[in-house]
């Protein structure tokens, strides 16, 4: 009786530490949409466009099967120059690139405090920024600013933004911001269906959009996007803020702007400084704290903090993924690739996601893997590659020349392989996991590599010499394979 006792809290304590390390804060689960009965993939471009004032939204297809499988979203964000785009948030975490431009953005966590305050007497910087008003434009509100962190972005940055944050986002550049965002719907914190949901805070829109038919071409398609102030009774919004109730029918008006809207005068409020220099030198500051008190309190969890403060209000939720410098795989004669996981960005073990860029040199090649842990969302940013994927069943789901502005999904599990064309190849994949790993079939770190001889041998029904060809003509490459003369004269 006593063994067996033993031997029941022994199987309880190995649960709760699995539940407690394996996953982090994030699981996932498949419900019937979502059983990745795949027989074909293919590479795809977003069916749906929405149209407002300030910019463009272009979706991908929620319906496509390879999506459903994921259990991701998938979309693109255009905004002009000095257009911002409206306060929102999502039902399920939100992993963005910007993979044009600059600007800035802001999310707001509940119960974080007010750290970015304008300064009255000067007009001049708060703390660490550019002040909110000039001097001399103070008169009507009598009090200062403050408000949550803002965060310059720019191209190359991976965002990572937790399901039900408000955050909104402003283009002060020059030219047009785009970001590819992909939004995990099977993450545990959606506890709503498999759609994507984006509740906004103002703005609306009543108008025609388009979407893609079933013969490629576009079809108008009527959209009603509308605040979640709108529904309130204005006599309740208007007791709840204590305003007068022409404010709070400011709150519920909808003009038809959309989403994104222009903004009429430059916008004035306490931001990072144009060096960007300097903001990363403040937010590496910040990391490094953040590591000191994760070591002084063991394993970095919520219980092993002081409360709400010392986790996502301080903590670092971009990282820059185009720095060459910090490349974690890097051939001069096939390319590198940047990963961001938890170990980079801490926040994304909440989230369960994480991200890889990747640039391959003409005809280079990504060798034949596969994936351990995760679902991936591939997004072509340059360039073109052909890429293949194989199922269980041995037969290619995907074989296709891959070309920019393309997107398309490699289940976990399934194998791949890619090789660039002749004018090189750039990618972004988003992860359906923190910690992402993959076995490669070919280099120093391969399955082959970790065969005996004569398992080869009799596998594949080859001879000493030529098993020893396969476990070794790749010795000092990795994920990276330069191209041989074999692999030119054939793409030539």
């Amino acid at each position: 009786m006593g063994n067996s006792r033993l031997a029941f809290l022994a199987a309880t304590l190995c649960l709760l530490v699995h539940a407690a390390f394996g996953k982090g804060y994030a699981t996932t689960g498949l419900d019937k949409a979502q059983q990745c009965r795949l027989r074909r993939i293919r590479a795809t471009q977003p069916d749906q466009r929405i149209e407002s004032e300030g910019g463009v939204t272009e979706l991908w297809s929620q319906d496509d099967e390879q999506f459903q499988c994921a259990g991701v979203a998938a979309v693109r964000n255009i905004l002009r120059p000095n257009a911002l785009f409206l306060p929102e948030f999502i039902n399920a975490p939100r992993l963005v690139f910007i993979e044009r431009g600059r600007g800035l953005l802001g999310i707001n966590y509940p119960g974080c405090p007010e750290t970015y305050h304008s300064d009255r007497s000067s007009g001049g910087s708060g703390r660490r920024g550019r002040g909110w008003q000039e001097e001399g434009q103070q008169g009507d509100w009598g009090r200062r600013d403050q408000h949550q962190k803002v965060h310059r972005i720019r191209r190359g940055d991976i965002i990572a933004i937790p399901e039900g944050a408000v955050h909104w986002c402003h283009n002060d550049g020059n030219e047009e911001l785009i970001a590819v965002s992909i939004f995990d719907l099977n993450n545990q914190g959606n506890q709503l269906d498999q759609r994507l949901r984006a509740f906004f805070l103002a703005g609306g829109y009543g108008g025609q959009g388009s979407q893609q038919g079933q013969q490629g071409r576009r079809q108008s398609r009527r959209y009603n996007i509308q605040n979640i102030f709108q529904a309130f009774d204005t006599e309740l919004l208007a007791e709840s803020y204590n305003v007068p109730m022409e404010i709070a029918q400011r709150l519920q008006q909808q003009n038809n702007r959309g989403i994104m809207i222009d903004v009429r005068e430059r916008m004035r409020m306490v931001a990072p400084e144009e060096d960007d220099e300097y903001d990363e030198e403040y937010e590496e500051e910040q990391e490094e704290r953040m590591r000191r008190r994760r070591g002084q309190g063991g394993r970095w969890s919520l219980a092993s903090q002081n409360g709400v403060e010392e986790t996502f209000c301080t903590m670092k939720i971009k990282q820059n993924i185009d720095i060459r410098r910090e490349a974690d795989v890097f051939s001069r004669q096939a390319g590198r690739v940047n990963v961001v996981n938890m170990h980079k960005l801490p926040i994304l073990r909440y989230m369960d996601m994480s991200a890889e860029r990747g640039r391959l040199l003409p005809n280079a090649l990504y060798t034949p893997h596969w994936s351990l842990t995760d679902h991936r969302i591939v997004y072509v940013t340059r360039g073109e590659a052909h890429v293949q994927i194989v199922g269980q069943d041995g037969q290619n789901v995907f074989d296709e020349r891959v070309s920019e502005g393309s997107m398309f999904v490699i289940p976990q599990f399934y194998a791949t392989v890619s090789r660039a064309g002749d004018g090189g190849f750039e990618w972004i994949t988003f992860k359906t996991s923190s910690q992402p790993m993959k076995s490669p079939l070919a280099g120093y770190t391969s399955v082959f590599r970790a065969l005996p001889i004569e398992v080869i041998t009799n596998s594949f029904q080859m001879s000493p010499r030529d098993a020893r060809e396969l476990k070794y003509n790749r010795e000092h490459q990795t994920f990276l394979l330069s191209p041989t003369r074999r692999s030119r004269s054939m793409s030539d």
